[in-house]
């Protein structure tokens, strides 16, 4: 029943009262802990580029074969006293790469490169903690929102995954008497490749996050096809650009030729295919390995300024200045990469060009990702 009015009151005194906004099926659905879980993968994203970091650097100061044993558990806790440090050094003394290149040192610069490869294990370490506590805690409080169960149990597994293919990288190099000095380079790409594909899904699971489930919807009907799909070829071309840098890497062919852009003088480098059986060479030959790294290079770049080039037609703004910065990143890293093999590959340069393809491979998630889901921009703005 309706209450009695005053004659005396004023017609619209009383601030209406606030309907409540319905909620959609589609935000429904879509409940839990977005922000929360964003912030996770962001702290995820930040571990795993750290990782690739100090992997390059423990790769660049040779130290990954200085623990000749996985111990996932044990391993974690280092040396304690003197006749800890004896007995890992003692073990390293056995094998190849110590007998044949590391006689000389001594227990102090054995510490040295332990160190590299327990920090770069114990981080390993840290993120597979991260991940489990974020995923176990968002699933118990059953924050996670629908659909998203998989798709962060993937990131965990493809760790997992990671760190099996790390000892299986490490066991190749840790040989006696089989004049073995270095991991396989082929199990280096595997490892490195891995981990940039763990990066992307990261990555991409980022920025979805960062919108609402009604707004990719909506944004989704805007896709540009045409450059979508170039920029998928664009993310693949620079996939592999990074597995040929890792084959580069593990023979050490990044110091066989420091010309440029000839090779020993010439257009295609001398003794090219000087290994038998032939398919060796590819990844065996630093310079042939070097020479495709190169070139592939070169259609990295072309390509990407094909796709740059797509992208001036873009009717979206923030599309346009995603693809600007990519192709910025890829010329800056072509100019790294060529300062790289001028100066020998030092561990200065040769670390930051490692950590500028991680740069670059994120440039391309974005861009992608707004040719996929573009932000309109009103009329107004524009």
């Amino acid at each position: 029943m309706s209450q009695k009015r005053s004659i005396f009151e004023e017609v619209g005194s009383e601030a209406p009262k606030e309907a409540p906004k319905a909620v959609g099926v589609i935000d429904k659905g879509a409940r839990g802990a977005r922000r929360g879980i964003r912030l996770w993968l962001m702290a995820l994203f930040a571990l795993v580029v750290i990782m690739i970091a100090v992997g390059g650097l423990t790769r660049l100061t040779e130290s990954g074969l200085s623990i000749t044993e996985w111990r996932p558990v044990t391993g974690a806790i280092p040396p304690m006293n003197a006749v800890d440090w004896q007995s890992e050094f003692d073990k390293y003394k056995q094998i190849d790469q110590w007998r044949i290149e590391n006689q000389w040192m001594t227990l102090a610069d054995f510490k040295t490169i332990y160190w590299w490869e327990w920090g770069h294990r114990q981080l390993g370490r840290v993120i597979g903690l991260v991940w489990a506590l974020g995923f176990l805690g968002f699933l118990v409080a059953r924050q996670i929102p629908t659909g998203w169960t998989g798709r962060l149990f993937l990131i965990g597994a493809l760790g997992g995954v990671q760190g099996a293919v790390g000892w299986w990288m490490v066991a190749s190099g840790v040989t006696s008497g089989e004049g073995v000095t270095t991991v396989a380079s082929y199990r280096l790409a595997t490892h490195l490749g891995l981990a940039f594909v763990i990066l992307g899904f990261i990555g991409w699971y980022i920025l979805l996050l960062g919108r609402s489930e009604r707004d990719l919807m909506q944004a989704r009907r805007g896709k540009e096809d045409k450059l979508f799909s170039m920029s998928t070829g664009l993310m693949h071309m620079g996939l592999i650009q990074i597995l040929l840098g890792a084959l580069v890497a593990g023979i050490d062919a990044g110091r066989s030729y420091t010309d440029w852009p000839l090779m020993g003088g010439q257009v295609f480098p001398p003794d090219a295919f000087m290994i038998e059986p032939v398919w060796r060479n590819f990844f065996e030959n630093p310079g042939l390995v070097q020479f495709i790294h190169r070139i592939w290079g070169y259609l990295f770049v072309i390509f990407a300024v094909v796709v740059w080039r797509r992208s001036r037609a873009s009717a979206h703004a923030g599309t346009q200045f995603a693809f600007n910065t990519l192709v910025s990143g890829v010329a800056l890293q072509l100019v790294i990469g060529i300062a790289t093999v001028i100066y020998a590959a030092p561990v200065e340069i040769a670390i930051v060009h490692q950590v500028m393809a991680v740069l670059v491979w994120t440039l391309i998630l974005k861009a992608r990702f707004l040719a996929h889901y573009p932000v309109a921009t009103s009329i107004r703005k524009g």
